[in-house]
């Protein structure tokens, strides 16, 4: 790899701290696993440079990275540990919970594919293609997992508005 894109990926990465961050403390739910998780996949992400043919996809591959990681560290606990927002120190970092703890906790409480997909498309804002790359799983599995998850979650919702 040249220097122009080993000095593009470095960018990359130093920009993409804090997103990065967010998305693996939605997985982990842990500070530290969830910092430990980022310098991972920054250290993957820096190993295999030379197999990303197109820095104008970085965003994607890297944040496969980053998720594989998060599952793998999730397949090693053997299961999910639930930190109330008030219990994170999070002073150096944004704020990773949503304002809304009860969305959050209704999405962590989908499947885990199917949250997966809505916390990509909207906690990090990518796109259904990103999405589809970043998981390895059809344009159409994307969708469907979205739009079954957000029906859920609208259900969810409205049933609690009904109480």
């Amino acid at each position: 790899m040249n220097h122009i894109q080993d000095s593009s990926m470095v960018e990359f990465l130093i920009s993409y701290q804090q997103p990065a961050y967010r998305l693996a403390m939605s997985y982990l739910h842990d500070r530290e696993e969830a910092l430990d998780a980022v310098q991972s996949a920054v250290c993957r992400a820096l190993e295999r440079q030379n197999s990303l043919r197109d820095m104008g996809a970085v965003r994607p591959w890297f944040v496969r990275i980053l998720v594989n990681v998060c599952l793998d560290t999730l397949r090693r606990r053997g299961k999910v540990v639930f930190v109330p927002p008030e219990a994170l120190d999070t002073a150096s970092y944004e704020d990773p919970l949503p304002d809304d703890g009860t969305l959050y906790d209704r999405v962590n409480a989908l499947p885990p594919e199917v949250a997966t997909v809505v916390k990509l498309r909207f906690y990090e804002e990518m796109s259904l293609r990103d999405i589809s790359q970043v998981t390895g799983w059809n344009i159409n599995t994307v969708k469907s997992r979205l739009y079954g998850g957000l029906k859920k979650l609208r259900l969810s919702v409205e049933g609690e508005e009904l109480s």
